[in-house]
């Protein structure tokens, strides 16, 4: 389903839950002037057909010690599909590792990765990451302020 084929109560209801995903279908429906009913075969179609992928908390990170972000760009010796797709996996199963995004441009790919700090990103360098195959460079930029992070795309 395109997003053309999305009404404005569908929209409506998207940014609603972006910005709130733990309000009711009662309080939705209430800022919506529709009914609860209306409102919940609404979410529950917009979830089956993939528009909601899941309904999460968003924690704050240095409140659970993941003070440091540092965004680290990697570059692989090879580029066939199975080195590709090995690093992916690979680099998937760190949990530092809160992002992953395969790039064009001089660098193959772009990780987003917290630690509590730099000794354990050093670890993590040392440790998991550099023992990937087929890497030839990493570069890594750290954050020193964030000012804006947001979660709800604009639609």
């Amino acid at each position: 389903m395109a997003q053309a084929e999305l009404d404005v109560f569908d929209l409506n209801i998207l940014r609603i839950l972006q910005k709130d995903a733990s309000l009711t279908n009662k309080e939705i429906a209430s800022q919506l002037n529709k009914s609860v009913a209306t409102v919940h075969e609404r979410v529950r179609r917009l979830k089956e057909q993939g528009y909601i992928k899941r309904v999460v908390a968003i924690l704050d990170r240095k409140k659970i010690n993941k003070s440091l972000i540092a965004f680290s760009q990697v570059l692989l010796h090879d580029h066939t599909a199975e080195t590709l797709a090995t690093f992916e996996r690979e680099v998937s199963k760190f949990p530092e590792v809160m992002e992953c995004f395969q790039m064009t441009g001089t660098f193959d790919f772009i990780l987003r990765i917290a630690t509590s700090d730099m000794d354990a990103y050093h670890d993590f360098y040392r440790n998991k990451l550099a023992k990937l195959p087929n890497i030839t460079t990493v570069q890594s930029f750290f954050v020193l302020s964030e000012t804006k992070s947001i979660t709800a795309y604009p639609i």
